[in-house]
């Protein structure tokens, strides 16, 4: 498999929607040592809490270069998988005689070897010439394992029998006319309910010329809900088109409530009725515009941004409307606060920590202000890159392949470390048990690394990699 160059409309619109992460017993860092069954598991994207931040308590010799424990060959897509204790959980396409295929797997998180595998047939072809994998991340619970194909192919699989439960095709059942990339948000599990962005459109749509959005009408299906027992339909609700992004929960005066930023509009859902409570438009208006970072929530504010014209917006929000706090000023790049293109940025005390910008060299790494969208710096490279959180420092993996260990700090960018991971490593001392070498990753590196113990997991193109922190 090699990366597609390019889009033709120069898109360049990277889905990394599988920030995942893993789950592993974590003795070698010492017998003794206590892990929380919630530091023990990457459920979804972006983890537990919808932060990107590792769950672990331990603290790591940052000076020391992670060591190789071993890694997997990747078919198409984009993301890192989700864990639940020792499965890791890795869904990509693959080409097979009979055709392509979206594939399932199940890895054993201590060896990286297949437990198991259930592959389906796929039918689709990108429009822009992007890999014709799945762009999204598989959400666990304790029994069951959902993906949301490229195509649009919802599926609940029984993780102890190792078989499918049940399956919706949404493209088909709800009129979805392909956006420019497929589909690349990923499930959200609320009690009994399993929550995805369709945005579907009348019947009547799906003659409109490819990549012709601005022409397609919604149809009342941007979330739908359904019964994660069965596949039953319970709800569809939002008059909107489907973006990248993905939904998530928040607490609003003690309710659970839904998060989706859908092509237009940011929504906001009751979960138990299927009913809108309110929504924000937030989007560039051109046709090219593509939103992928999920919302960023802290108590009853929620931070969303596009790299496209108009940037950030930080809300105050309850079950009536969303005001804003601050807001970037359209069109103006050298004045907004920040431009999220794919990656999600992690909040920090107070600080946001991300990168900005549509594409390299229009692209830094920054930190800003919460409660004012202050820019407080920007780092000098001017690349693409996402971040995960452990304790008081960041992962910040660069697109190319390089990490950097960056230090939580709002004063200025301090750089703690920084490995090639693009190289690989032929010193044994980094090496696994049988002595082979460190495999490289390679372009694109999209998905934000990933910590759960003393475990971290990269992925480049064709391979995701596991080291173990000293």
């Amino acid at each position: 498999m090699a990366f597609v160059a390019r889009c033709q409309v120069g898109i360049l619109f990277l889905i990394a929607f599988g920030m995942a992460g893993f789950a592993i017993p974590v003795a070698a860092a010492g017998e003794d040592a206590v892990t929380p069954e919630s530091a023990l598991r990457w459920p979804r994207l972006l983890g537990e809490d919808f932060d990107g931040s590792a769950a672990t308590k331990q603290t790591f010799d940052w000076s020391e270069k992670p060591r190789f424990v071993w890694s997997l060959e990747v078919g198409e897509g984009y993301g890192l998988g989700s864990v639940w204790g020792d499965e890791y959980f890795q869904f990509d396409a693959e080409s097979t005689e009979s055709g392509p295929q979206e594939r399932l797997r199940c890895i054993d998180l201590n060896t990286g070897k297949v437990k198991w595998q259930d592959a389906r047939p796929l039918q689709y072809r990108d429009m822009y010439g992007y890999e014709s994998g799945p762009r999204s991340t598989p959400t666990l619970d304790s029994q069951y394992v959902f993906t949301f194909g490229v195509a649009g192919e919802l599926v609940c699989r029984d993780r102890s029998k190792h078989q499918v439960r049940w399956v919706v095709d949404t493209n088909k059942k709800y009129g979805v006319v392909q956006n420019f990339f497929g589909v690349g948000s990923s499930p959200l599990l609320v009690d009994d309910l399993v929550i995805v962005m369709v945005g579907g459109s009348p019947a009547e749509d799906a003659s409109i010329a490819p990549g012709r959005l601005d022409r397609v009408s919604p149809n009342g299906s941007a979330l739908v809900a359904f019964d994660k027992a069965t596949g039953k339909e319970r709800w569809k609700c939002g008059d909107d088109l489907a973006s990248y992004s993905s939904p998530r929960t928040m607490q609003i005066d003690g309710q659970t409530r839904v998060l989706a930023y859908a092509r237009d509009n940011l929504w906001c859902v009751d979960p138990k009725l299927g009913k809108v409570l309110w929504k924000y438009s937030h989007r560039a208006d051109i046709l090219e515009s593509a939103i992928a970072m999920t919302p960023v929530v802290d108590a009853n504010q929620v931070f969303i941004s596009e790299c496209y014209q108009i940037g950030s917006v930080l809300l105050s929000v309850t079950d009536q409307k969303a005001e804003a706090v601050w807001k970037d000023p359209p069109f103006d790049r050298r004045s907004q606060a920040m431009r999220s293109h794919w990656a999600t940025p992690v909040l920090i005390d107070g600080f946001l920590y991300g990168c900005s910008g549509r594409n390299a060299p229009d692209s830094d790494f920054r930190c800003i202000q919460w409660d004012t969208g202050e820019v407080k710096w920007s780092d000098p490279r001017r690349t693409r890159a996402s971040a995960t959180r452990v304790g008081d420092v960041m992962l910040v993996l660069e697109e190319r392949g390089t990490l950097q260990v960056v230090k939580a700090n709002s004063e200025k960018f301090e750089l703690v470390n920084e490995w090639r991971l693009d190289e690989g490593d032929a010193d044994h001392d980094n090496a696994d048990q049988d002595n082979a070498a460190v495999p490289p990753i390679r372009y694109p590196c999209w998905s934000a690394p990933i910590v759960v113990g003393n475990r971290m997991l990269v992925r480049g193109d064709e391979r995701v990699v596991c080291f173990e922190l000293r």
